[in-house]
């Protein structure tokens, strides 16, 4: 057999070819310029900026320790972006997120005035940080600035700059007073990103660098302009049919039905959304470009579909009892779809 033809649409345009290949170098800028603070994580590291590239939004989860902030602060840096963290905490209001109006002197006139004082939210990117530690209230108060890219103060609306994200963090071991986020908030993150302990080379040269004095010169490789660039040329990049049937395939898997499959009627409670496969195809087509080609595959779209998936595929009780999670469902999922093929 043979695989399908997946490459038959590429860029044509011999301006987006240019974008493309200055995508493609950036890419490799920033990684470089990472690995002086970071060390290891090249999957985290892809995951989070397959979210810029892509323009979404990204939860972020692991135990305290494996430079979360640190990752997203660096990020910023390297990007020439403004960055802004919050705190989550059961006492965190709305407006400490999106900014109030406030009382102040009109010098010209001599009276008062309202005027609007932005919050955090006001920035390029932003960390949410231990958001399931805040009441669901301050939590929605994230869902019309990650969505819309805007907020609404006393009935005023006030646009964000762009580019914007939001990286929000989850301590996974920590679960007293916490909020859990509802699946419809969920939905709304591009990537679930898992970050784990790394292997005991990388954690010694972590102990190495940590424990010793040094002088971290960060270099900015690109800025604002660039990656709203970027963001365009992804939703410009073709994909041809199988890829986006595959993708398509993998996410209908993942639901309970008729015709589903025995392993996702026993263990699954509800399957992933349409956003699943909007954000397979769209992070496809920039792990596509990130890695020097003009047309996406179907290992782009395998390669991101735990991710995307993990935090949409909710699991029952019998999934709990047996001690199954969602990655191995999610890996049964990629078994079980075939990859098209064409051919004999």
């Amino acid at each position: 057999m043979t695989i399908a033809n997946e490459s038959v649409r590429v860029l044509e345009s011999q301006d987006d070819v240019s974008v493309a290949d200055r995508m493609t170098a950036t890419r490799s800028l920033i990684a470089s310029e990472l690995g002086k603070v970071i060390v290891g994580q090249a999957e985290v590291v892809d995951q989070v900026l397959l979210t810029l590239f892509v323009g979404g939004n990204s939860l972020i989860v692991g135990v305290p320790g494996l430079a979360k902030t640190l990752l997203v602060r660096t990020m910023a840096e390297v990007l020439d972006l403004k960055f802004s963290r919050i705190q989550f905490t059961p006492d965190l209001m709305p407006s400490d997120i999106t900014g109030t109006d406030i009382i102040q002197d009109d010098p010209e006139t001599g009276g008062r005035r309202m005027v609007f004082q932005p919050g955090p939210v006001f920035t390029n990117i932003l960390l949410a940080d231990e958001i399931n530690r805040t009441p669901p209230k301050t939590q929605a108060a994230l869902l019309e600035a990650m969505q819309e890219h805007r907020v609404t103060v006393q009935g005023r609306t006030y646009p964000l700059d762009e580019p914007f994200h939001v990286f929000a963090t989850q301590n996974p071991i920590e679960l007293e007073g916490t909020y859990p986020l509802p699946e419809a908030q969920l939905d709304r993150f591009m990537f679930h990103i898992v970050i784990d302990h790394p292997p005991e080379d990388e954690e010694l040269e972590v102990l190495r660098t940590t424990t010793a004095g040094r002088d971290v010169r960060l270099e900015r490789t690109t800025g604002a302009a660039d990656l709203v660039a970027f963001q365009g040329l992804v939703r410009r990049v073709p994909v041809s049919e199988p890829v986006m049937r595959y993708a398509l395939a993998l996410v209908r898997a993942s639901r309970r039905g008729n015709g589903a499959l025995d392993f996702v009627q026993k263990w699954v409670s509800y399957g992933a959304s349409v956003r699943a496969a909007q954000y397979l195809v769209l992070g496809a087509k920039a792990r596509a470009v990130t890695h020097g080609r003009y047309h996406v595959t179907f290992e782009d779209v395998r390669a991101l579909a735990h991710p995307v998936m993990r935090h949409r595929v909710l699991t029952n009780f019998h999934a709990e009892s047996e001690g199954i999670t969602t990655d191995q469902i999610i890996d049964q999922i990629l078994e079980a779809v075939p990859v098209p093929r064409s051919g004999m």
